[in-house]
């Protein structure tokens, strides 16, 4: 064992580089909660006066990989694999001498029929005596349901499941951004789902949010390099309220990329919790986590690939909190809880990258919200996919999907939890433009009373953004015929703004000059920054549907656009940009390529809750991605201004190429998500198509395209890469390669040892780098299969000597990091491997709790690129140190002597 920790310790988080602390855990605080010795419950972050207890992990029992839950009429909790079935658990009392439940898978069908399996679900309700389950599955004989929403019913009062009835098939691609959870209205008459932007919207029977959506984008379009989600346009992910029988279904609100859940609060108001794609990290349309107020008739933007709308644009609302960097799975609000009054009231978010429940505090503010975040529960790993209140008042989490461990937990307040002095959030409580917005959300129906035009109209210059868009919508539903020529006549000029966004969604081809001419009445001098953006992208959203006008006309609009470009106002200059540079204005190349040299991010740009560097040590995989990308930010301004211009075809001369495909080289230096390489090289060829013919190769070779792959995705490395096929390796598998290394090439055993990424921390025979510790050494001291165990599973032991720590805060929140220092007021934390160098001060009278993290900040899994010839050679020059005169282990037994 104490080899095996020594060999460990060599690989994980250097102490060479970062000064170690000579205290123990517990004398580093006065260890106000209590270890429990059980490393599932130790690993989380509780509040204070909260109890957490390990109910069960499904996997030792060869039940799955668990991401769905719902409790039934008799108190007992059903859940699902997500790739297989469904199980229904007694839970015994909280303070019971057991808290194992009982299990029970559960199979559909009786005696007399037949009997098959129900699962592969990503959402489950019990309601109306029945079980809804979300199926997200292609069928097979085990399991024959399709992905769809299915009613399982116990008909003869037998206490199981005989009945199977497909309320509705989904079409588009099954699998996680599918269909997902169900909810129970708030009336408990009807039923809410939410779907993925990989779920076809299917026909529906009434649309709260008209059924006009289009991609509406002038940007250039540059679809994922990589090919995610590309054949997916308009709407996106989708909510709807269905009856309990699933006759009459109304589309609520579109416009997400994957939501996996939503909540109603006290006042029935409906909440989600959504994300981008986080290999859009670093370009300036991608959005972090973000919790998102799904009001009637929404829309939230996403579109594939660069085309996803700014929060800015007011034909889509904006988030109320963004989060930060994560995978969002359940939401649900602590109403029936019994816990302290502040958490009854919260809305808890799960995210399963980073192992985090928030909780949110929201406060009424005009016609929405405003959410003030903390972390509630965390830990590492606590990859979170599905949760409940139970009827005990507790809450009831489940860790799991993408077949990783699963675990139940049930966390309650061990403590007096007195009658709320305070009442529940009530409808009178709401802010007159609350109340106002949800007046004209009765009007998101066909058929709405014609009377109620003049409440809408008279609303489209509400000053508050959800009172606005609802009073938009509300015109919308209107007949068109009725409020066109009123929308052309208008004089107000934030309501003609509105009104013409609303007509430019519903008119035809060929009507958009009355428009245009309308907008260029107003003065835009005169209106105030959202205005001005308002007013833009009203001109954006008639020619993308209209197309580009042609004459007087089109000269008019560039001279009412380029007199006010540039406007010196970051998100004003990219609308002004995107518009003069379609319309192939004279001078936009020109005027956009100036503002690229100087271009700086606003200094609040997405900001977040939770900060990037936070969340680099709780997740080996995504947490060195993070860090990564840190050391070196790509600049979002002028990247969103060089896509623009890479879509120009006019106004170029040779020295504003050579100065834009000077910029598109040095633009590869930047660390953004997997997709940045993609997308800037995307950006280089649209430019490339608009050049000389003559000139191509000239501005290919400057452009950087020495630099790049074949498929333009990814930066060339001259080192020897990998060949493959890899496989997901044991260390029983690859221990049995180790009987004879004689003889093996170390030139392309050290290229493994870049290309897994070793070097990036580790030395070995003077080159690499200081994050680790120097290996040079290694087969001196160390076996092979010793070697294996600590580079396949380094979360497996991890001495003191190399731990990093949690520290729980007294505010709720933590920090996780390697402490390098301390003195007797605080601590000094390094987060980001990558940048040791930069330390986090905490003060110690903020700490409640330091403990040891219980994962390595080496990245599992690096290995999995290699053959077994390839993992061969990486370990012979491991073994070596690098030196071809080294006397490599002939047999394996002479490698364990």
């Amino acid at each position: 064992m104490r080899l095996k920790n020594s060999i460990r310790n060599l690989f994980l988080f250097s102490a060479a580089v970062l000064v170690s602390v000579s205290c123990t855990t517990e004398e580093k605080n006065e260890n106000k909660r209590e270890l429990t010795g059980n490393p599932k419950l130790d690993k989380l972050k509780l509040p204070d006066g909260f109890v957490a207890e390990h109910l069960l992990s499904p996997g030792e029992n060869d039940e799955g990989s668990w991401v769905a839950m719902t409790f039934d009429d008799k108190d007992r909790l059903i859940t699902a694999d997500q790739y297989g079935f469904l199980y229904r658990l007694e839970i015994p009392e909280i303070g019971a001498d057991s808290i194992t439940p009982k299990v029970e898978k559960l199979i559909i069908g009786n005696v007399a029929e037949p009997q098959v399996g129900m699962g592969y679900a990503q959402g489950l309700l019990y309601a109306f005596n029945s079980i809804y389950v979300m199926v997200n599955h292609h069928g097979n004989e085990e399991f024959a349901e399709s992905t769809g929403l299915y009613r399982i019913q116990d008909l003869d009062g037998d206490d199981q499941y005989e009945s199977v009835t497909k309320i509705k098939g989904f079409t588009g691609q099954p699998g996680e951004h599918g269909p997902h959870s169900i909810k129970l209205s708030p009336d408990g008459q009807s039923l809410y789902i939410v779907a993925g932007n990989h779920t076809d919207v299917p026909e529906m029977d009434a649309y709260r949010l008209p059924k006009v959506w289009q991609e509406d984008n002038l940007f250039p379009e540059i679809k994922d390099p990589r090919g995610h989600a590309n054949s997916r346009m308009a709407p996106g992910g989708w909510v709807a309220n269905i009856d309990p029988e699933g006759k009459h279904w109304e589309l609520i609100s579109a416009g997400y990329r994957n939501p996996f859940d939503i909540a109603f609060n006290e006042v029935g108001d409906l909440f989600t919790y959504d994300s981008d794609m986080e290999w859009d990290f670093g370009m300036p349309w991608y959005r972090p986590t973000r919790i998102c107020h799904v009001t009637s008739g929404s829309e939230y933007g996403w579109r594939t690939g660069n085309q996803k709308w700014s929060p800015n644009y007011p034909d889509n609302l904006p988030a109320i909190l963004n989060i930060g960097q994560g995978s969002p799975t359940n939401v649900m609000f602590g109403t029936e809880a019994k816990f302290p009054e502040k958490y009854r009231t919260s809305l808890f978010a799960f995210d399963w990258s980073f192992g985090i429940i928030y909780s949110m505090t929201l406060t009424p503010k005009g016609g929405t919200y405003e959410a003030k975040a903390e972390e509630f529960i965390s830990g590492s790993p606590l990859p979170l996919t599905d949760g409940v209140i139970g009827p005990d008042g507790a809450m009831y989490f489940m860790t799991g999907g993408r077949r990783l461990e699963s675990d139940v937990y049930r966390v309650y307040y061990d403590g007096d939890v007195k009658e709320a002095d305070k009442k529940p959030l009530q409808m009178a409580d709401l802010p007159a433009e609350a109340k106002l917005r949800r007046e004209l959300e009765a009007l998101h129906v066909a058929g709405a009373p014609a009377s109620g035009l003049e409440l809408a109209w008279e609303n489209l210059k509400n000053s508050d953004r959800y009172v606005q868009y609802a009073a938009r919508i509300a015109v919308e539903h209107q007949p068109v015929s009725t409020w066109k020529a009123k929308a052309l006549a208008e004089k107000d000029p934030v309501t003609l703004t509105q009104a013409i966004i609303a007509l430019s969604r519903h008119s035809a081809k060929g009507q958009g000059a009355p428009m245009i001419q309308a907008l260029m009445g107003i003065d835009y001098g005169s209106l105030n920054e959202k205005g001005k953006q308002d007013l833009l992208r009203a001109f954006e959203l008639i020619l993308a549907r209209q197309g580009e006008p042609s004459g007087t006309l089109k000269t008019d609009l560039v001279a009412y656009l380029d007199a006010n470009f540039p406007a010196n106002n970051n998100n004003l200059d990219r609308a002004l940009a995107v518009l003069l540079v379609y319309l192939d204005a004279p001078n936009a190349v020109e005027k956009t390529l100036a503002l690229l040299d100087n271009a700086k991010d606003d200094p609040d740009y997405q900001k977040t809750f939770t900060s990037s560097s936070d969340l680099i040590m709780r997740n080996p995989q995504y947490g060195l991605d993070i860090a990564n990308m840190l050391a070196n930010v790509p600049p979002a301004q002028q990247t969103y201004l060089a896509t623009v211009l890479g879509g120009a075809e006019a106004g170029w001369t040779p020295e504003l190429y050579e100065k834009y495909f000077s910029w598109i080289q040095d633009a590869f230096k930047y660390k953004g998500g997997r997709s940045y390489v993609g997308f800037i090289d995307r950006a280089r060829k649209m430019a490339l198509s608009h050049v000389p013919k003559s000139d191509f190769d000239k501005y290919n070779e400057l452009s950087g395209a020495a630099l790049l792959t074949g498929n333009g995705n990814d930066l060339v490395n001259s080192d020897i890469q990998p060949e493959g096929p890899g496989r997901r390796w044991t260390v029983e598998e690859a221990d049995s390669l180790m009987v004879n290394l004689s003889g093996r090439d170390l030139a392309r055993g050290k290229a493994m040892f870049a290309a897994s990424q070793c070097l990036s921390c580790h030395t070995l025979g003077g080159e690499g780098g200081m994050i680790g510790p120097d290996l040079t050494q290694l087969g001196t001291r160390f076996s092979p299969k010793d070697i294996l165990e600590a580079t396949i599973n380094p979360s497996d032991e991890i001495s003191e000597q190399y731990v990093a720590s949690v520290l729980e805060l007294n505010d709720g929140s933590s920090v996780m990091g390697r402490i390098v220092n301390e003195d007797e007021t605080s601590y000094s934390v390094s987060q980001n491997p990558f940048s040791p160098e930069v330390l986090r001060k905490v003060e110690k009278s903020n700490v409640a709790l330091v403990k040891d993290s219980k994962i390595s900040i080496m990245m599992p899994g690096m290995i999995n690129r290699l053959n077994p010839e390839e993992l061969k050679d990486l370990m012979a020059y491991l073994i070596s140190g690098g030196n071809p005169n080294h006397e490599v282990y002939q047999t394996k037994a002479q490698a364990e002597e």
